[in-house]
């Protein structure tokens, strides 16, 4: 195959050299998503030993990145998400800082021998991983570079500093900005965010409220309209042998025709508490507030109320406490529908201990709601009845 000093073994038009590119940065993005996140840091995903080794070799020759890091970095950061201890959080670091020094930070914990001890085990540790990959793992990304030299020529260097940079734009992206904007279907103690719906660009990384949700979950999307392009994949590999999901998020199990309080509704409204605590913000604190804003003048309700009564206090700095107590304290309203929120959640704290104390205390609960004057309260807490186990697949 003669080569051109300047083109190199294939001389491609402009769109194929960026199709090309493209193609290598979205190869690399599954290959995190897929094998280093949803399977080696989770477990919520087994692949196929050829799949997996195929993603553990492209992973050290496209971007250098060993496992054993990778995978004890990512536990870390669930660990102690947005606090104290997490490698690199914009709530600890500051959002600029992440995004623009977010390799840093990788590298730093990376580094870290107590990190790599305590959260990196369970990965491969073969004759490979020893003596190649772990040992030399700037060898692959350099033969990466030199062949696409070879193959592309001049063009390569531009196609080689796109391909570089994607992992840690993807990484300021996720870790920045996926703690700091877009939206929250659940409401945890990290601020971690889904960036948009449809993940698509980054395999699904953008869903990343819903991971912290459910980390175990290789399926990133929950609800209806949103969609997950690394579980598009898995759902490939799957009808062909190559993949096997562990476990899931639950989908609640409503059947409309329970209308007793039970054992079963409790260990359905515990297995289903982050999908009860997102339909009580939307079908009870924000309708509550709504009403609220009808009877008193905006002024004297402050913009972020309702942002405030959702938010998980761990979250709120002590100014945003002290506008949620001033909050309660002046309406009696929603005091009361905080109180029931606190309340269901202390139950499941005590439901692992007691199931039978947890449903009564779900029972008195429940009584209490259908004789309040909240509208919106007492029909929630009738719907509460509904949940019931998972439907068994036949």
């Amino acid at each position: 195959m003669p080569v051109n000093l300047f083109y190199g073994a294939i001389r491609l038009p402009w769109w194929g050299y960026a199709a090309f590119t493209f193609a290598m940065a979205q190869l690399m993005f599954l290959g995190i998503s897929l094998y280093l996140h949803r399977d080696q840091s989770h477990g919520g995903l087994v692949l196929h030993p050829v799949l997996r080794h195929f993603f553990r070799f492209w992973l050290w020759f496209s971007s250098g990145t060993v496992t054993r890091q990778w995978v004890a970095v990512h536990r870390r950061h669930h660990a102690f998400a947005d606090r104290p201890g997490d490698p690199h959080s914009p709530v600890v670091f500051g959002l600029k800082h992440v995004v623009w020094h977010g390799y840093g930070l990788y590298v730093a914990a990376a580094r870290d021998p107590k990190i790599l001890a305590n959260y990196g085990r369970g990965t491969p540790d073969d004759w490979l991983e020893r003596n190649l990959y772990s040992r030399f793992s700037k060898v692959g990304i350099s033969l990466f570079a030199l062949l696409q030299l070879v193959l592309f020529g001049v063009p390569a260097i531009a196609m080689l500093g796109l391909q570089l940079i994607a992992q840690p734009v993807a990484a300021a992206v996720i870790n920045g900005l996926g703690h700091r904007l877009g939206y929250r279907s659940f409401e945890l103690p990290t601020a971690a965010t889904n960036i948009v719906p449809w993940g698509i660009l980054i395999a699904g990384e953008e869903l990343h409220n819903n991971h912290h949700a459910f980390p175990s979950s290789p399926r990133f999307a929950v609800q209806r309209w949103e969609f997950d392009m690394g579980w598009l994949l898995i759902c490939v590999f799957r009808a062909l042998g190559l993949a096997r999901v562990v476990s899931l998020a639950p989908t609640p199990n409503i059947v409309r025709a329970r209308v007793e309080l039970d054992a079963d509704t409790v260990r359905a409204l515990f297995t289903n508490r982050m999908h009860v605590l997102r339909d009580y913000r939307r079908c009870v604190i924000r309708p509550v507030f709504r009403e609220l804003t009808k009877q008193e003048s905006t002024a004297a309700l402050p913009k972020r109320s309702p942002q405030l009564l959702v938010r998980h206090p761990k979250l709120l700095d002590e100014r945003s406490r002290q506008q949620v107590r001033e909050l309660l304290d002046q309406y009696e309203v929603l005091r009361t529908v905080i109180e029931f929120r606190n309340r269901l959640q202390q139950i499941w704290e005590e439901t692992s201990a007691s199931h039978a104390r947890a449903l009564q205390q779900l029972r008195e609960l429940c009584a209490q709601a259908e004789s309040s004057s909240i509208l919106a309260l007492r029909n929630f807490a009738l719907r509460l009845r509904s949940y019931a186990p998972a439907a068994r697949s036949e």
